[in-house]
């Protein structure tokens, strides 16, 4: 079977707009986080969380996001933020990949390149907006295009015609495991020879009041560090008390080797290899998971297995550690079961928040450029590890979890994790190309 190799990246986040300005900011520790009062928005007023990740509005020279820097006007209009948010990563990762001449058209057979792009929630604003309209003023204030907007596959469907793509179409909505799920099964298309090019990830923008508002009442998100936003989001520490909403999107180009090769790519091109993947079901409660990490476990353990290595060999987990009490304390517990040396071990939504759908995409991209760079972002406000009341400390003294300054180390193997709502587990394994 054919090896699967990496080949481009685009990215949005709460960090900036593009890989460079991403990277940079991630390894030098910056945060994304910022107090919803900067929104001036009232719907935010009597929600206790605060605090959220929100793409920096500007211009693409400074990194940040502009839908005129991306999309014409009437293309904008038709689309939804997260269709908008897929459509300029995917632009971003093809060019990573060249895969686009002059006029940015592809210059590959579109039957052998396939879409498997994501989204957890979709479109939350075309939904509000929309119902507002429809209880205030009636059925014909509803928009034409209300439905098209929101379909959480519209992201991947919007790519496929845009650049006339016609191999596999497809569409991961697996809460927030979407990202590192739409990877796995766009790797598992290209292993089993649907095609010779996926693009895939996940995309979100429901950064909303209505939205920030049900994850407050549902006890997921902190409502701690209200004054001090960037210091919100603290995976694995003490003082960690929820996850902080965030929104944008991260796109991977896939390929298979040969492909990749037969197009005049070399090791320099080339980010690195998928190697393995494995997802699971905690079979336990709709929101929270298993606090002894059995369905993290499985999911690790499948990838590693399929990937014909020990788990020994890793040395890298990007973590999901998504800041909440019992998320990080069942993960680590798995990693505990998982691997008997000290391996090392951080958490990059400490900068960039939740994307929720989107986060495992990104944070397979971060792990990607960790292999490829030799640099591993820090866990940001780690200050107590593993202090939390309810933690066992002992539980979490095998690993380094790069607290608050990343670090330089070489890496032949990673994992990155990705877990969500309704039990649902995913883990994929990286390798170093060579």
């Amino acid at each position: 079977m054919s090896r699967i190799v990496v080949t481009g990246v685009g990215i949005i986040s709460p960090l900036g707009v593009g890989i460079k300005q991403n990277w940079q900011s991630l390894i030098s520790g910056k945060s994304g986080i910022i107090s919803t009062k900067e929104l001036n928005d009232r719907g935010y007023e009597n929600i206790p969380s605060k605090v959220f990740g929100k793409v920096p509005e500007g211009s693409l020279k400074q990194g940040k996001w502009s839908i005129e820097d991306h999309l014409e006007k009437g293309e904008a209009r038709r689309l939804a933020t997260f269709s908008q948010y897929a459509l300029a990563c995917t632009n971003e990762a093809l060019q990573d990949a060249k895969f686009l001449n002059e006029d940015q058209h592809i210059i590959s057979d579109p039957l052998k390149i396939g879409v498997a792009v994501g989204s957890g929630m979709g479109s939350f604003q075309d939904i509000y907006d929309n119902s507002t309209a429809f209880h205030t003023f009636g059925y014909k204030k509803i928009q034409p295009l209300f439905i098209p907007k929101l379909l959480n596959n519209m992201a991947a469907g919007n790519i496929s015609i845009k650049y006339g793509l016609k191999g596999p179409l497809h569409s991961v909505s697996t809460a927030c495991a979407t990202g590192v799920q739409s990877i796995g099964d766009a790797y598992n298309f290209l292993k089993n020879d649907y095609c010779d090019v996926m693009i895939c990830g996940g995309t979100e923008s429901s950064v909303h009041p209505l939205a920030l508002g049900a994850f407050a009442r549902a006890r997921s998100v902190t409502t701690n560090f209200n004054d001090e936003p960037e210091k919100a989001s603290r995976p694995f520490d003490g003082n960690r008390s929820g996850f902080v909403m965030s929104e944008g999107c991260g796109i991977l180009i896939l390929e298979k080797l040969e492909n990749a090769i037969k197009r005049g790519l070399n090791e320099q091109n080339i980010y690195g290899e998928i190697v393995g993947y494995g997802l699971s079901g905690d079979a336990y409660h709709i929101t929270a998971p298993r606090e002894d990490g059995d369905g993290a476990y499985n999911a690790m353990d499948q990838a590693i297995k399929r990937g014909k290595i020990n788990s020994n060999d890793v040395d890298y987990v990007n973590a999901h550690a998504t800041s909440t009490v019992v998320g990080d304390r069942a993960e680590n517990n798995a990693m505990m079961r998982l691997f008997d040396k000290s391996i090392t071990v951080s958490a990059t939504k400490s900068s960039t928040g939740h994307l929720l759908g989107a986060a495992g995409a990104i944070e397979s991209i971060f792990t990607i450029m960790s292999v490829k760079t030799r640099e591993i972002p820090p866990t940001l406000n780690l200050d107590n590890l593993g202090q939390h009341e309810d933690d066992d400390f002992n539980q979490f003294t095998r690993f380094d979890y790069v607290p608050n300054k990343s670090k330089i180390m070489d890496i032949n193997y990673a994992l990155c994790n990705s877990f969500g709502f309704g039990g649902v587990n995913s883990s994929i394994l990286f390798k170093k190309f060579s």
